[in-house]
């Protein structure tokens, strides 16, 4: 079972989680003091209309990257599209997801940012410090700079904000789109690339972000 430490509210106003990012930020961790990675989970929100937030979480055995466990939470969305500011619509059903899983993952691979973020404290991020599980923010789309990385499967090339190195650009398949990878909490940008390849070894997007996202289609 994951326990989510309740750390501030959610029902706030813009300026109020401006002021919640900044002031946990600074216990967001850089390092990989964080033992053997045997299950991963895989984090997404679908949406069954604007209001309605599907919260998923699969969880991985990182070897055989099989599903062993899975969880789905539907609740209507509080906070409003707000750019910079997902974590509060979308962590509220996540975490209650994440509070029903039988078997607890290693680390959280979260559809989103970590500290490429405006203030260096995107979902995957927020999630990390509240979990204190490691996590890894794995998204689809640029938050930041980047020049094109090479073309093969591991070619990787810098994501900065204000020239500060915040992410990665990561090629996981020849000819693909990359991913932009980024720490979010309790691991070392090395280390989140290093696993976000091995959980992708045929496809662009890393088996856990495919998964979630498949049965958030589903649900």
């Amino acid at each position: 079972m994951v326990r989510v430490r309740q750390m501030h509210e959610w029902a706030v106003s813009e300026d109020e989680a401006v002021a919640v990012q900044q002031r946990l930020r600074d216990l967001v961790r850089v390092d990989d003091e964080h033992g053997p990675i045997r299950f991963a989970a895989g984090l997404d929100v679908a949406y069954r209309d604007p209001d309605i937030a599907i919260g998923v979480v699969t969880v991985l055995d990182v070897d055989s990257l099989t599903v062993v466990d899975e969880a789905v939470v539907r609740e209507r969305a509080e906070f409003p599209y707000i750019s910079g500011l997902f974590a509060f619509r979308e962590i509220p059903p996540l975490t209650r997801a994440l509070e029903t899983l039988r078997v607890e993952p290693d680390v959280l691979i979260c559809d989103g940012h970590g500290l490429a973020h405006p203030r260096r404290f995107g979902l995957a991020a927020h999630l990390g410090v509240l979990t204190d599980l490691p996590s890894i923010g794995v998204a689809k789309k640029a938050s930041g700079d980047y020049r094109e990385p090479g073309p093969d499967r591991g070619d990787s090339s810098p994501v900065t904000f204000d020239d500060e190195i915040v992410g990665r650009a990561l090629r996981t398949q020849p000819g693909v789109k990359p991913l932009f990878v980024s720490v979010g909490h309790r691991f070392t940008l090395d280390s989140a690339c290093a696993l976000v390849l091995r959980l992708a070894p045929r496809y662009r997007l890393p088996e856990t972000t495919r998964t979630a996202d498949h049965l958030g289609r589903i649900a």
